[in-house]
């Protein structure tokens, strides 16, 4: 079984969705410390042909406290959710499947979470259900009952509970692991290298590297699923 074990974003880029359709199991690992100034929160699309970082509104960001109870902040987030919305509409009206992606985002959105790791999550289950993605979901914090480990030994022993074959990750993951540590247990360490991913977003010049939402805007369902084939295991 190939597992792959990441923190849940909100509608994160292309190489997590690669990620996740490289593997059989795909555990949401949202009871680990919340990252201040990472992707959990937040991603970029493009708003006035630029990119433009977009922010979920959070009570309070700490580092010491786990995703899964990180709160959202109810006060600021319906503002937010409207006027994020609205940006989409205006700056993605001509986009070919601007109608159902926007509808999809709606719903994500309009979840009423309580906590960023039930929006993130909500975000990833809902875009690989809407792809077709037949990759299995666990969450961590109701799994596992090794929170008292850390980093790679926790990591090791989710693969060893799952009976993975194969651990997979992000190409940032290449500095958390070592291949001699999973190869002792017997298991395969892999990462996931996007190929060169471009597509038309109707403007002269390519922008890489932004939410799920702007791929799946200017891209059929089939066309999405061809770019995330685009990548290989190192």
């Amino acid at each position: 079984m190939k597992i792959a074990v990441m923190q849940p974003y909100i509608f994160p880029y292309v190489t997590y969705f690669q990620l996740i359709r490289a593997v059989d199991k795909f555990v949401l690992y949202d009871d680990v410390n919340f990252i201040k100034q990472g992707w959990i929160n937040r991603n970029n699309v493009l708003i006035n042909n630029a990119p433009y970082l977009f922010t979920v509104p959070l009570k309070h960001q700490s580092s010491f406290a786990k995703i899964n109870e990180t709160m959202i902040n109810e006060s600021l987030y319906p503002l937010w959710k409207h006027k994020f919305l609205r940006s989409l509409e205006q700056n993605y009206k001509k986009a070919p499947c601007f109608h159902e992606v926007l509808s999809l985002v709606k719903i994500i959105l309009e979840t009423n979470p309580d906590t960023i790791a039930s929006l993130a999550c909500e975000s990833i289950l809902r875009v690989s259900e809407y792809l077709n993605i037949e990759t299995v979901f666990v969450h961590s914090y109701s799994n596992y009952g090794n929170d008292f480990l850390k980093g790679e030994e926790r990591v090791l022993d989710i693969c060893t509970q799952e009976n993975a074959t194969d651990y997979l990750n992000l190409p940032g993951g290449m500095a958390l692991y070592s291949s001699e540590h999973f190869m002792e247990r017997n298991i395969n360490l892999k990462f996931v290298k996007s190929g060169n991913i471009a597509y038309s977003q109707q403007r002269d010049t390519f922008t890489p590297n932004l939410s799920i939402i702007d791929i799946l805007m200017y891209n059929e369902i089939d066309d999405v699923n061809r770019i995330l084939n685009n990548y290989e295991l190192i």
